[in-house]
């Protein structure tokens, strides 16, 4: 099974961890600040909190509002960083984990009581009123994409469900055969299974897996808000009797908050690749470690790049659209463009979608023939950005990505300079790609910080 080899890495990385402890008092501060930011932010995004990473930061910080955001996101990410906060202060204290206690923390996310939109069992509209430090009163079932009911615990059987719960996991806290990772992702699938609150599950499901996963030393696993559909998706594949799924989606999870983790015990930067996005608080593309192998190479020329284009080009155009885009508010004249080399064809663009951009870009590979361009280089894609005028004051700037292709490999290159080179049959993966678009962000993030 794939997560037995995730939990054994999990289970080393921990051992390496523990070999640096204990952490100074401020490299602890640090890191811990920063996963109680990246969790309350994820953690409200994936439920439809509409604060930004930057607008999150300056509320936890600096007690700073967002304008034009609800006054009920304010009060959630609020109440969340005081539950965060409070676990913080639990696992300090060795205090175990209680049924009152989980209802002290629902109390703390959700503030108080409101309505809001529901459906009743037979699937009729209504509006529901959610309590707060309650277990649910009425059934809070939901209908699936299929069209099928999935059943949570009914009100009547939530008492029992909880106890027999706490009870499983009052056995399981000082067992030391109980692997620590399984032990808190199997507790959030079950507290989920039960959906006990009337709002808020999810949140509350996270923050226990966390309290428990902490409680043995290890540091919060954050879900990322643009990953939330994978997580959906180990959730629904354990609900199907396949929870090795979940398991290993959240061991992965776990191995990214440890290698995180170990790089500030040893004073290095452990700022993640995608700080950039949080800090500008837009980029939600996904973050996938396997990589997808690219077919044997293709006889024709045009069907080969096609098939590195939909394997993992694509991701890396809309990447680098989406970052450019960012920046367009702070400058009053923006000039981006995407030119594939042996074909002749650039498509500019400025304020269009993401969508529009990617089928020009798709338009133009049908339409065309390929060509050689000289020697024994194939195509290559160049994505140039240009900005003039910040915020009012002449202040130019220029970046340049290339990517080439020839018989044997792929070669990129960031304004000039060779960042990565793979075999033409390999793929680049995701965080590759993220990691050359973040170092590009990066680029144009301090280019501005510099000037304002």
């Amino acid at each position: 099974m794939p997560y037995k080899q995730n939990l054994a890495k999990a289970t080393a990385l921990k051992a390496e961890l523990d070999s640096f402890r204990p952490l100074s008092p401020e490299i602890e501060k640090r890191i811990m600040q920063k996963f109680r930011l990246d969790w309350n932010y994820n953690s409200s995004h994936i439920e439809g909190n509409q604060l930004t990473y930057g607008e999150t930061k300056a509320l936890i910080l600096f007690g700073q509002t967002a304008q034009a955001k609800p006054l009920k996101d304010h009060l959630e990410m609020t109440g969340h960083d005081e539950a965060v906060k409070v676990i913080e202060e639990v696992v300090r204290q060795e205090r175990p984990l209680t049924e009152s206690f989980i209802r002290e923390l629902h109390t703390l996310i959700l503030k108080e009581p409101y309505e809001r939109p529901a459906q009743t069992p037979d699937g009729i509209s209504t509006v529901r009123r959610i309590a707060v430090g309650q277990y649910k009163t009425s059934p809070n079932h939901v209908l699936t994409k299929t069209g099928e009911m999935f059943y949570f615990a009914s009100p009547e059987e939530t008492p029992a469900k909880m106890e027999e719960l706490m009870n499983w996991y009052n056995e399981n806290l000082n067992n030391e055969e109980t692997n620590a990772v399984l032990f808190a992702t199997e507790f959030h699938y079950k507290f989920i299974r039960i959906h006990p609150f009337d709002d808020g599950n999810g949140r509350m499901a996270r923050l226990l897996m966390n309290l428990i996963l902490m409680q043995k030393g290890y540091p919060p696993a954050i879900i990322k808000s643009e990953d939330k559909e994978e997580y959906y998706n180990a959730l629904q594949q354990a609900d199907a009797g396949q929870i090795e799924y979940f398991f290993n989606y959240l061991c992965i999870q776990v191995i990214r908050s440890l290698e995180l983790m170990i790089k500030g015990a040893k004073g290095e930067d452990f700022d993640d690749n995608d700080d950039l996005d949080k800090k500008l608080a837009l980029l939600k593309k996904k973050l996938v470690e396997e990589k997808i192998s690219l077919e044997s190479k293709r006889d024709n020329q045009k069907s080969e790049f096609i098939s590195i284009y939909h394997n993992w080009l694509k991701y890396f155009i809309e990447r680098y659209i989406t970052t450019t885009q960012k920046f367009n508010e702070f400058f009053e004249k923006g000039n981006h463009n995407i030119s594939l080399q042996n074909i002749h064809e650039t498509i500019t663009f400025s304020n269009e979608s993401v969508v529009d951009v990617i089928s020009k870009f798709q338009e133009s590979l049908t339409k065309n023939t390929f060509s050689f361009i000289g020697n024994d280089l194939k195509y290559e894609i160049i994505l140039r950005t240009e900005f003039e005028y910040l915020s009012g004051r002449l202040s130019y700037f220029m970046s340049l990505i290339k990517i080439e292709f020839t018989d044997t490999d792929i070669k990129i290159e960031f304004d000039g300079i060779e960042i990565l080179k793979k075999s033409v049959d390999e793929t680049l993966s995701k965080e590759e790609i993220d990691s050359i678009i973040n170092q590009f962000g990066n680029k144009t993030f301090k280019f501005i910080e510099a000037r304002i």
